[in-house]
């Protein structure tokens, strides 16, 4: 007896679910009624003979045999959209200097990037990961061709792709004293997240000193995790065993940071356009974070009008 074929569009109504960990959050992300989605996944169920999720009025957990399922149907789903897009998109050819601020998605850019390579492989890419500021000097130099980095508030340069909330976060053994000057981690200065943290500290009348800075995102990270103070991250690069903090904690909202796409020109987008096609692709099906104190805003791609830098 032949075994049936699954079904893709019922996969990643199932992956969406497990990821926004709701069908309600999933059925937005898909463009989907949630009865759409509901009835994919009862279809999907009915076809493994497995339940692949616990429901209830007021929850959802995934069951063991939908953990199993979890990792086959993401690499499905990955060879599908890579076989789709290898034949469907024009082929780029030729090589891209790229150059993406460090705290830029640190956990999925490499991921994004290797699966680009796979469906155009005769683009050669030539990635510099640094601090925005040395970025843009790179890009006004000719060193770089094109640029992914932070576009500060009312700048009109570049092309709007993804804004996240920046975060106060710490270890989950810090302890805070509300007495004492508040440990702070950071890059060095100029950074918008070591301004944007001061400036709000200093707004709230929290007193607070610097104990570590770090030239690299990867440094700030580390010493949270080793408990030495509290940061100012960018959603996308909160550590997975850090813990967020707010106003609850006595710290101030800290706002959003917006990247953009910097560089774009007539000669270039040729090459560009697949890759920035792409990497907004990718952002808009990644996995949203949540905060491990309750629900919390996460990254928001931005639509926009295609720019010369």
């Amino acid at each position: 007896m032949p075994l049936p074929d699954l079904d893709i569009d019922a996969l990643r109504a199932f992956v969406t679910v497990a990821e926004a960990g709701g069908f309600t959050a999933a059925a937005d992300r898909l463009g989907r009624t949630q009865s759409a989605v509901s009835v994919k996944i009862k279809k999907l169920e009915d076809m493994l003979g497995r339940r692949v999720f616990d429901r209830t009025s007021r929850s959802l957990a995934i069951t063991h045999d939908g953990e199993l399922l979890l990792g086959y149907a993401r690499r499905m789903l990955e060879l599908n959209d890579e076989t789709v897009r290898r034949f469907t998109e024009p082929a780029a050819e030729g090589e891209l200097r790229l150059g993406v601020a460090e705290y830029f998605l640190s956990d999925h850019l490499p991921r994004v990037l290797r699966q680009f390579t796979k469906i155009h492989p005769r683009l050669h890419i030539d990635v510099r990961v640094g601090l925005c500021g040395d970025l843009v000097e790179g890009l006004e130099s000719g060193d770089l061709d094109l640029v992914i980095s932070r576009r500060d508030a009312g700048e009109t340069r570049g092309r709007a792709i993804w804004r996240e909330p920046l975060r106060w976060v710490a270890a989950p053994t810090l302890e805070l004293s509300p007495d004492a000057p508040l440990p702070f981690c950071a890059l060095p200065a100029p950074c918008v997240f070591r301004n944007r943290g001061l400036a709000a500290l200093g707004e709230a009348g929290r007193p607070w000193r610097v104990v570590y800075t770090s030239a690299s995102v990867m440094g700030v990270q580390a010493a949270v995790r080793a408990g030495l103070g509290v940061a100012v991250l960018s959603e996308s690069s909160v550590p997975e065993d850090a813990r967020r903090l707010g106003p609850e904690d006595g710290l101030p909202e800290l706002g959003e940071v917006e990247m953009a796409i910097f560089g774009e020109t007539p000669r270039n987008r040729r090459l560009a356009e697949p890759l920035v096609g792409f990497i907004t692709d990718s952002l808009s099906a990644m996995k949203l974070p949540r905060s491990s104190q309750g629900p919390s805003q996460g990254p928001t791609l931005v639509v926009s009008s295609q720019e010369a830098a």
